[in-house]
């Protein structure tokens, strides 16, 4: 029984954030992904 080639080309990464309510979980998401639009890693949608 042969390894079969495992392709690692996923065009997106899942993350996830934990945290308490009202401590700027939804806003460091947003500005992680603004950062990253403007290297042309993200799409940014306001």
């Amino acid at each position: 029984m042969s390894k079969q080639h495992f392709d690692r080309s996923k065009p997106h990464v899942n993350v996830g954030t934990m945290g308490h309510i009202d401590h700027g979980k939804t806003t460091l998401t947003a500005a992680i992904t603004k950062v990253l639009g403007f290297k042309k890693m993200a799409s940014f949608r306001s």
